[in-house]
């Protein structure tokens, strides 16, 4: 068997660095932790991720192959704003994939899973309470891919990360209307009480109230940004 060298150690590791810049990069996108126009460098994110310039530089341009991100300059990336059709686009994609990943995860809910969702959706609150909006949408994540997760289908679920990644760093436009509105807050509950019971229709209904909720929020933000 052929021996491990010094430059395949390196390599390897480099490669498992690039991996890990990339998973966080595009895991922080998806909870909104960075929004349309933000600009990005291989050293701001490399300092952000604490890492060298290598794998943050390997992170921007797999994101931005992905769409995730765009170039405004020869060292500098975006995030791009999502036009109105877009929007449109990516949540009716998003009612079927996650109404489809929340109407079979009913089958599979436990008492426990249900006690976690409580837990995330009081901290949901508390955030919400704070105008700590970013806290907010972090949890928010936790709470819907909790729910995906137990569909059982891997597959689907990287479906809808995909249309996370689109739309996540939008969704800072839902405040503070949307937290004062408790819009969120009511639909989660309506999610958690369709669990209790294991009613599938109705844990649908609740993932599909939300996305809806969240579409006329952030389309009525889009034109307001545009002066329409």
């Amino acid at each position: 068997m052929a021996s491990t060298t010094a430059a395949d150690w390196k390599t390897g590791q480099t490669v498992r660095l690039g991996e890990a810049a990339y998973g966080e990069l595009r895991d922080r996108l998806t909870r909104g932790g960075y929004r349309p126009g933000d600009k990005m460098t291989v050293r701001s994110l490399a300092d952000a991720l604490g890492v060298s310039s290598t794998p943050a530089r390997d992170a921007i341009n797999r994101l931005t192959a992905e769409g995730a991100l765009v170039y405004a300059g020869p060292k500098t990336v975006i995030v791009p704003f999502l036009s109105e059709d877009d929007l449109r686009e990516v949540t009716l994609i998003r009612l079927a994939l996650e109404g489809l990943a929340a109407e079979q995860a009913a089958a599979h809910c436990q008492d426990h899973h249900i006690e976690k969702l409580l837990e995330i959706q009081i901290d949901i609150n508390k955030s919400l309470e704070t105008k700590a909006y970013s806290e907010a949408l972090w949890h928010n994540k936790e709470f819907h891919f909790l729910v995906y997760r137990l569909s059982g289908m891997p597959h689907l679920i990287a479906l809808i990360e995909a249309q996370w990644l689109r739309v996540g760093p939008s969704f800072y436009g839902l405040y503070p209307e949307f937290a004062e509105a408790r819009h969120g807050v009511r639909n989660h509950q309506m999610a958690i009480e369709a669990l209790q019971d294991r009613d599938a229709k109705a844990l649908r209904a609740a993932f599909e109230n939300d996305i809806r909720d969240g579409y006329r929020r952030l389309r009525a933000s889009l034109r307001q940004d545009s002066g329409g």
